[in-house]
C-alpha cells in the first residue's frame, strides 16, 4: 500500500489525450503554413457533423462564443428574457447579458443538478423568449419535458451542451434535440481543442447566419476572395487549423475514449457503493437509451470543502462541481439579471458536489485508492 500511495501522490482531475500521431498532425499543420481556419479545420468540422448526426456544425472559438453566435443567430436581443439554471458555469447567463437581454436565473433539482421544470415554468413570462438548459457534467436532458414546455409557451430552445458530447437521449445523440446546441472544447472535455466550441443546428437559416457571422458577416457562397460579399456585421470566432488538428486525433478514437469513460464511471459507482457517507446524483443512474459522457464524475460529500482540502494534501486532485451565480458579484445587482427564488437547491449542489479525477488512463487500482482516500477524509 505504501509503494501504491507513493506512485499515486499525483493523480491529476483530468489528462488531455493527446498521443504521438496527435502531436505529429499538429507539426504538419505548422510545416503547411496554413495556421488559421482552413482543410483541417473542415475536416474536423466534417466528421464530428458526421458522428454526432446534426445537419449543420459550425466550430467557434469557444462554448461561450458559441452561446453567443445562437442567441444572436435566434435574434434575442433587448426585451427578451432568458431562462437558465443557477448552477452553472457563469457563461450561460452572461452571454445573455452580452447580446442586450435579460438573464432570468431559476433553482435547479438538488436530485440531479439539472434545471428544474417546476422553477422553470414559473418563471416564463411574455418576455420569455428562449431557455437555456444545461445537460451539466454530461447527463442528457429530459427533452419530453422540455419539449412540451417550448409547445406551450413558444420558445426557443438552446442547449448549453459544453460538456455533453457524445450524450445520448432516447437513442439520438445530444446536439439533434434544441434549436440550437452548443458544445465546449475546452481541455477537460475528453474531445478538446485547447479552446473551442461546436455549434449545431437542424435549422438552414440558422446554420448559414452562423457561418457568416463568424467570418466578420461574409456571403460563405463566394467562389473566391474578390467575390466575396460582407452582408451582416459579424465578427471573427474562427477555429485554426491547429487546433483542429488536435481536436482529429481524439475524433479517431471517440468511441473508445467515450467507452473508457463510461468504464471508469461505473467502477466509480461500484467502489462508491461500499461506502455510505459518499452520495451520487440520480443522473448517474441513465434512463434507458440515454447515455451520460461522463465529462466529469461527481459525488456529493458533507464538509466539502474540507474534505478537497484533505483530498489535495494526499495529492489526489479533486475539484468543485459548478458554480451557483446567485452567489457572485456580477449576477447581483445587475438589471439584466433577475434571479428568482432562494435558490436552496443550487446553493445545497454547489456545497456538497465533488468532482473526481476522471481521465483516459486512469487505472481500476487508482480508482481505489481514490475512493478509500475519499472515505478516509469523511
Amino acid at each position: 500500500m505504501e509503494l501504491i500511495k507513493h506512485k499515486i501522490m499525483k493523480i491529476p482531475l483530468i489528462k488531455p489525450y493527446i498521443t504521438e500521431s496527435i502531436k505529429q498532425r499538429v507539426c504538419d499543420v505548422l510545416d503547411s503554413g496554413y495556421l488559421t481556419e482552413g482543410p483541417v479545420t473542415r475536416e474536423f468540422e466534417n466528421k464530428l457533423k458526421e458522428y454526432l448526426g446534426c445537419d449543420y456544425l459550425h466550430s467557434v472559438t469557444s462554448a461561450t462564443t458559441g452561446l453567443e453566435v445562437a442567441l444572436r443567430a435566434l435574434e434575442i436581443g433587448p426585451g427578451d428574457e432568458v431562462i437558465v439554471p443557477d448552477y452553472t458555469y457563469p457563461a450561460t447567463a452572461s452571454v445573455i447579458a452580452i447580446v442586450g437581454a435579460k438573464a432570468v436565473i431559476v433553482d435547479v433539482s438538488k436530485e440531479d443538478m439539472l434545471l428544474n421544470f417546476d422553477s422553470l415554468e414559473a418563471a416564463i413570462n411574455k418576455n420569455t423568449k428562449a431557455i437555456i438548459p444545461v445537460s451539466l457534467f454530461g447527463a442528457p436532458l429530459d427533452y419530453e419535458r422540455l419539449n412540451a414546455i417550448k409547445e406551450k409557451h413558444n420558445l426557443y430552445i438552446i442547449e448549453d451542451a459544453a460538456c455533453s458530447i457524445g450524450a445520448i437521449y432516447k437513442g439520438i445523440k445530444v446536439g439533434n434535440q434544441a434549436d440550437i446546441t452548443v458544445f465546449s472544447l475546452h481541455p477537460r472535455k475528453f474531445v478538446t481543442t485547447g479552446e473551442g466550441g461546436i455549434v449545431t443546428t437542424n435549422n438552414k437559416n440558422w446554420g448559414d447566419w452562423i457561418n457568416s457571422y463568424k467570418h466578420f458577416g461574409m456571403d460563405m457562397t463566394g467562389a473566391s476572395r474578390e467575390g466575396i460579399h460582407f452582408n451582416i456585421i459579424g465578427t471573427n470566432y474562427k477555429l485554426t487549423n491547429i487546433q483542429a488538428a488536435v481536436g482529429l486525433g481524439q475524433l479517431e478514437n471517440i468511441d473508445e475514449l467515450l467507452n473508457r469513460r463510461v468504464q471508469l464511471a461505473n467502477n466509480y459507482k461500484k467502489l462508491i457503493k461500499n461506502f455510505n457517507k459518499i452520495n451520487l446524483p440520480v443522473v448517474l443512474d441513465p434512463k434507458p437509451n440515454c447515455q451520460h459522457s461522463f465529462q466529469t464524475y461527481i459525488v456529493y460529500v458533507e464538509d466539502r470543502d474540507r474534505v478537497m482540502s484533505e483530498m489535495r494534501k494526499k495529492g489526489i486532485e479533486v475539484q468543485i462541481g459548478s458554480y451557483s451565480l446567485h452567489m457572485h458579484k456580477a449576477f447581483n445587482d445587475n438589471s439584466q439579471i433577475e434571479i428568482i427564488g432562494d435558490l436552496k437547491n443550487s446553493k445545497w449542489c454547489f456545497n456538497h458536489a465533488l468532482a473526481l479525477p476522471l481521465y483516459n488512463d486512469l487505472t481500476f487500482e487508482l480508482q481505489e485508492v481514490i475512493i478509500n482516500e475519499l472515505n478516509s477524509c469523511l
